[in-house]
């Protein structure tokens, strides 16, 4: 899982330089491809339920599966890219959320507050806690900064399938959850938007958008708990 973290690492790496205004999502998706071939890797997100594309790309108020396109990003847009790939049968699954040019303060801070709830949660992934600590950490910095969280889409256990049992709340469902355990891995992925949490499923059957037409912003990282505590799988 390490050996897939790092490959989604360079993904994420690269597609980060190459986006600016005037490149289509479509080409950003060819830049994540060319990075899986070379590394030898396979895409775990082709073909999953039919998806088209080996990343996501979700621009300004859509907050998850967006479907590469001809769309062309542009000069204060936001974008969430999530992409995964598969070593040896073991996978890996991150994303970011960047600003496209010059963004208005409310769009930057809403990706600082996103990222930075992410590695809030991940400093509490410590094994004897619960898994509820994860999104409770979540859910506290993200509404003390006067955002919401999802709550239809959460995080998930990851291992020899991309999307395995339990499912990592990114708020305080109400109870503490099982403990965290050396050997656990997972992926945590604040969705965190500036309006309300309700979501729309577009009609391509994928794109996710904020009922409200608010921005949202999305990071996520594979994690293992070790001995040593938390270990992000997808940095560089």
């Amino acid at each position: 899982m390490r050996k897939a973290g790092q490959v989604v690492a360079e993904i994420m790496a690269k597609t980060r330089e190459f986006v600016k205004p005037g490149v289509t999502t479509l080409q950003i998706d060819k830049i994540a491809r060319e990075v899986i071939e070379r590394r030898g890797a396979r895409s775990n997100f082709l073909n999953y339920y039919g998806f088209p594309a080996v990343i996501c790309t979700s621009p300004n108020n859509m907050i998850v599966h967006g479907i590469p396109s001809d769309y062309k990003v542009k000069e204060g847009d936001i974008l969430s890219i999530d992409c995964g790939a598969i070593i040896e049968g073991y996978h890996g699954d991150a994303a970011y959320t960047m600003a496209v040019g010059e963004v208005s303060a409310l769009a930057s801070r809403l990706i600082d507050v996103t990222e930075k709830s992410l590695h809030s949660a991940i400093a509490v992934m410590e094994a004897g806690n619960r898994l509820h600590d994860i999104g409770r950490e979540v859910q506290r910095v993200a509404e003390a900064a006067g955002f919401s969280v999802v709550r239809k889409y959460v995080g998930h256990a990851i291992g020899t399938a991309m999307h395995e049992e339990p499912q990592v709340p990114n708020y305080w469902p109400g109870s503490p959850g099982p403990k965290l355990k050396v050997g656990n891995v997972f992926a945590v992925e604040p969705m965190v938007n500036v309006g309300d949490p309700d979501t729309i499923e577009l009609d391509d059957g994928w794109s996710v958008v904020t009922a409200d037409g608010s921005l949202s912003a999305h990071f996520e990282h594979t994690i293992a708990i070790t001995e040593n505590g938390p270990e992000i799988l997808t940095l560089p």
